[in-house]
């Protein structure tokens, strides 16, 4: 079992900056990716960012591509996305998820974190 934990949501002013971060513990060890994903209500959770754990490659959604950057620190099992030009569009609880095979699904997910950006 996997178990992971975001955090660095908050409320943040439009064309601020935010990072939010997510620790992975437990088996971490068969870790293929992470990446981000945010939910508002009323709508289905939107991919955002992906990042292989080996070569830290990365796929960025065209509406975050420019803004968002994730990253990684394999030592701390952490993945991180830091979010620039934040506008009130952005605000979302954001989840980190991870899978453990190139072609599965994302199947361990954290609890989420809130981001609020005012405008």
């Amino acid at each position: 079992q996997v178990k992971l934990v975001e955090s660095g949501g908050t409320l943040v002013q439009a064309g601020g900056s935010l990072r939010v971060s997510c620790a992975a513990s437990g088996r971490t060890s068969s870790t293929n990716a992470m990446a981000w994903f945010r939910q508002t209500p009323g709508k289905e959770r939107e991919f955002l960012a992906a990042i292989t754990w080996t070569l830290g490659s990365t796929v960025y959604a065209d509406s975050v591509k420019g803004r968002f950057t994730i990253s990684k620190d394999n030592a701390k099992n952490s993945v991180y996305l830091q979010m620039s030009s934040l506008k009130p569009e952005d605000t979302a609880v954001y989840y980190c998820a991870l899978k453990e095979t190139a072609f599965g699904r994302y199947n361990y997910w954290g609890q989420g974190t809130q981001v609020t950006v005012s405008s």
